[in-house]
């Protein structure tokens, strides 16, 4: 096993009497891409908020890079790039000026920040889009341009959650191997927060399946294995065991109303 450069220990998150997530443990290696699978609602937000530091576990801990996201959030952001499913950038500037004023903002010098733009705007695939205002791309575009945006200082770890939402299918497979091949070139750490089954599989090497707050299972996403066949067989278990604790949760129900 390589360098754990994310690792959830027990990981609890409680509103009052909800349990968001209910005592996760997970570790995931440098340079691996990781799903996050599960329906809307079944924690994987709310445990990427707690990655970032932005809020603070109930109980367990979170621990990137080695660092303690809740005692030490602003060290941990410098660490990872986040790419959230509602963008938001000044639709009246350009995509390379929208790249650039990020890049000041992180301490880049004028012709640093230039320079990395341009750069970036390249390697996401928006080369001749430099002059064209945000507020008429596409939203495949506007996600490849996110995805620029969070590369700027150099993350350790990309965390994506939901990105292909409102894309079209060709547009989600050229994102899709536009984060294979840049983990694959730069060794980047990659979270793919998604509720789609087919999407998740394609992009990540491993999966965790999550529903009603909890890591149910954790699987290796076999590119080699034919496709059919693994999306069955992700599929069959994600189902059995969402009725399980669905089945679960009925018995608790039924006795709660007995007393």
């Amino acid at each position: 096993m390589g360098e754990q450069v994310i690792v959830l220990t027990d990981l609890t998150k409680k509103y009052g009497n909800f349990t968001a997530v209910d005592h996760i443990s997970l570790s995931i290696c440098k340079g691996e891409i990781f799903g996050l699978l599960g329906p809307n609602g079944a924690g994987k937000s709310t445990t990427i908020l707690m990655m970032l530091g932005l809020t603070e576990p109930t109980s367990g801990k979170v621990e990137i890079c080695g660092i303690d996201s809740t005692t030490n959030p602003i060290e941990v952001k410098r660490k990872i790039g986040y790419l959230p499913e509602d963008l938001g950038f000044y639709d009246d500037m350009t995509g390379l000026e929208n790249l650039i004023y990020t890049a000041l903002l992180n301490g880049f010098s004028r012709k640093e920040a230039e320079e990395k733009a341009k750069e970036l705007m390249r390697r996401v695939g928006l080369a001749e889009q430099v002059n064209k205002k945000t507020g008429k791309y596409s939203r495949g575009m506007r996600q490849r341009l996110g995805l620029a945006d969070v590369l700027i200082k150099n993350p350790e770890i990309i965390i994506l959650d939901e990105p292909t939402s409102g894309i079209d299918p060709a547009g989600i497979q050229e994102f899709i191997e536009l984060i294979r091949n840049l983990s694959r070139v730069h060794s980047f750490t990659v979270l793919f927060s998604s509720h789609n089954l087919d999407q998740v599989q394609k992009a990540c090497d491993r999966v965790g399946l999550f529903n009603h707050g909890k890591l149910l299972a954790q699987l290796e996403a076999n590119k080699k294995a034919p496709s059919e066949r693994k999306t069955s067989g992700l599929m069959a278990k994600l189902e059995a065991l969402q009725k399980e604790q669905e089945r679960l949760q009925k018995e608790r129900q039924e006795r709660m109303n007995k007393k």
